[in-house]
């Protein structure tokens, strides 16, 4: 007996893959990664269910671009300063 996940199932997943890549660091190259391997995972999973495609492969290659793409495009933190960005760096409010 093969097991079809079918639209639902893709929906689903994709809408798990999503909500579970909001919860990542934006500054850190591995969370970027398993973020954006989810992100994808889900997404190839979701279209190709949807076009009739193996569900499982599309999460396979999708996961592998998410997370090359979310290591890739990691945002550098800069220096902010000690007020985190606001304000000058030594200036005091009175």
């Amino acid at each position: 007996m093969r097991f079809n996940i079918g639209k639902l199932g893709a929906a689903a997943a994709l809408t798990l893959a999503l909500g579970t890549a909001a919860c990542t660091d934006p500054y850190n190259p591995g969370q970027r990664a398993v973020g954006g391997g989810l992100l994808g995972a889900g997404a190839g999973a979701g279209v190709a269910g949807l076009t009739g495609g193996n569900v499982g492969t599309g999460a396979l290659i999708g996961g592998a671009l998410g997370a090359v793409g979310g290591a890739a495009t990691t945002p550098d933190r800069g220096d902010y300063g000690p007020n985190g960005g606001y304000g000058r760096r030594g200036h005091r409010h009175y």
